[in-house]
This record gives structure tokens, C-alpha cells and sequence, in this order.
């Protein structure tokens, strides 16, 4: 595990998740229900393909973190913390020792634990609440998460500034994860392939395939 302490949002968090799969976005490589191939793999290959050519993000993680207030966000860490008794020791990005995976936690609990805030519409909220919103919409996040700074368990919090705060705890799915992390490497294979294929274009012209794996 490779730590970055970047600022969340920011230019240089947004750099450092360049052209790389992120646990946000792992339900586009397997789906969370069936661990089967997602059929979104494609177009998410080919986004993670551009960004390395123009060095430009393709989503629009940065100007979602600035719709959603940094003002909430602290809110929330907060009352998680009056809640726990616990500090919440904020997190920047996570890399995977060969730098070609990476997450952004929004922060690490204890020796053991990790914090993942959603700043929810009012519906969404209301699923939380119901207990309906979290279990499979962010599986591949929450456990890729867990997988990549190797932690055991982490809270969900789900704040919405006029109604309960719900937080939820899931831990470690082994065999979920072993599932993931084939499915990740099988599609960085993918993408290494695709590099190749574009070189006949002059694109990626120094590019050979890596010999590290990690499992």
C-alpha cells in the first residue's frame, strides 16, 4: 500500500488517479451482485486509455467534490467522530504497491478501519435510513477499498444536513475480494493489450508489458 496525502478534489489528487482503475469505478469492471464482467469494461478502458494520451480526467470527480461542499463533508467527519469517540485521520489517495490500482477512503479509523462518507441526495438518504442503499450499489467500492489498504471493516456514513445520519458497517469479504482482485488484473491485462494495439498509431511507442503482479 502506497499512501498519497493529497488533498481530495484537488488538481493534485485529481493527477494521481490519472489513467489508473479506481475502486470507484470498479462496478464498471465487475458487477457487484453476479462478480461477473461488467459490460460497461469497454468504455471504461477506453476513458482510462484517454486519459493517459491527453492527461485530462474524463469524469467529473473533481467538480463533484466541489458541488458536494467540503463545508458538509467536514460536518459529517465530525459527528462520525462525537459518534465513535474516535479521530478520523483523513486520507488523500491509495495506491497499490505496483501504482497501476488506487481508491480514495476519506479516512483511515484506528489501526483497523476506514471511513467512507456519502453526501446523499434526500431519497438516496432515505434508502440509507431504510437500510436498502448501501449493501450492493457500493460493494465493489467498499471492499476494493478494504482490499487496497488492507483493512478489516468500514463505515459507510450517509449525512444529509435535514435528516439522520445512518452509518453503516461492512467488513472484509474474503472471497468477494479475491473474486475483485482477479477481475482487476484480468482487466489491466486488457488495458495493456489495448496500449499495444496503439502503437501502430505511435502512441505508447516505449510501452512494454509489465512483469509485476500483485496479488
Amino acid at each position: 500500500m502506497i499512501r498519497l496525502d493529497v488533498v481530495q478534489g484537488t488538481t493534485a489528487w485529481a493527477n494521481a488517479r490519472l489513467g489508473i482503475p479506481t475502486a470507484s469505478a470498479f462496478s464498471k469492471i465487475i458487477t457487484p451482485k453476479t462478480t461477473k464482467p461488467s459490460d460497461q469494461a469497454d468504455k471504461y478502458m477506453w476513458s482510462l486509455i484517454a486519459e493517459q494520451l491527453l492527461s485530462v480526467p474524463m469524469d467529473d470527480a473533481t467538480s463533484g467534490f466541489m458541488e458536494r461542499g467540503t463545508a458538509m463533508e467536514k460536518r459529517a467527519v465530525s459527528f462520525y467522530e462525537l459518534q465513535r469517540d474516535c479521530e478520523v485521520d483523513r486520507v488523500g489517495f491509495v495506491l497499490r504497491n505496483d501504482r497501476r490500482v488506487g481508491c480514495s477512503p476519506d479516512g483511515f479509523v484506528g489501526a483497523d478501519g476506514l471511513l467512507e462518507i456519502k453526501i446523499a441526495s434526500a431519497p438516496i438518504h432515505v434508502g440509507y435510513m431504510l437500510g436498502e442503499a448501501a449493501a450492493d450499489k457500493y460493494r465493489c467500492q467498499v471492499q476494493g477499498q478494504l482490499w487496497l489498504c488492507e483493512r478489516d471493516w468500514i463505515d459507510t456514513e450517509s449525512y444529509h444536513p435535514e435528516l439522520v445520519t445512518v452509518i453503516v458497517r461492512q467488513r472484509r469479504d474474503e472471497a468477494f475480494i479475491a473474486k475483485l482482485a482477479a477481475a482487476i488484473d484480468q482487466f489491466l491485462d486488457y488495458l495493456d493489450e489495448s496500449k499495444l494495439k496503439l502503437q501502430q498509431f505511435g502512441y505508447f511507442a516505449d510501452f512494454t508489458v509489465p512483469d509485476l503482479k500483485i496479488a
